[in-house]
């Protein structure tokens, strides 16, 4: 004889459902955001300005720190004068160039770095800088990159 099986427990109780968003009234999930995301207005044009604003100060603080970083740079390593390696850092940062010749070994090993350095800095700054605008157009042509599921 088989002993007798104890009566089975009863299920956990189903937790509630999340509340939804206290602004928008979306509910949790990664589908409510996508929705969320999609249709919400475009932001009015004093917060765009005031994206621009902040992301054209902070990409052009990116530039001064470089060119900062270059002036220090070529007056201890290659030994310019001050407006010597602003001049020369400049000239670096923009792209065209430097203008004296560096002779000193430090100062060429500096050189290489802070062209590549200016390079890639210059870069960030404008896709920083350019960002704002970009998020706008998306935004006002609907165009959601969206990743393939």
């Amino acid at each position: 004889m088989t002993p007798p099986v104890p009566p089975a427990s009863p299920p956990p109780p189903i937790p509630p459902a999340p509340a939804p968003h206290p602004r928008t009234g979306a509910a949790a999930g990664i589908a409510a955001a996508r929705r969320h995301r999609r249709y919400t207005p475009m932001p009015p044009r004093e917060v765009f300005v005031r994206h621009v604003v902040r992301n054209a100060v902070i990409g052009g603080s990116m530039i001064f720190a470089a060119l900062m970083i270059g002036v220090v740079g070529y007056h201890f390593t290659a030994g310019l004068g001050w407006l010597d390696s602003l001049v020369n850092a400049s000239m670096i940062l923009g792209g065209m160039g430097p203008v004296n010749p560096i002779v000193s070994r430090s100062g060429k090993w500096f050189e290489s770095f802070y062209a590549l350095f200016s390079g890639v800095v210059f870069i960030s700054s404008v896709g920083v800088a350019l960002g704002p605008a970009i998020k706008r157009f998306l935004h006002r042509f609907h165009l959601d990159i969206e990743a393939d599921e």
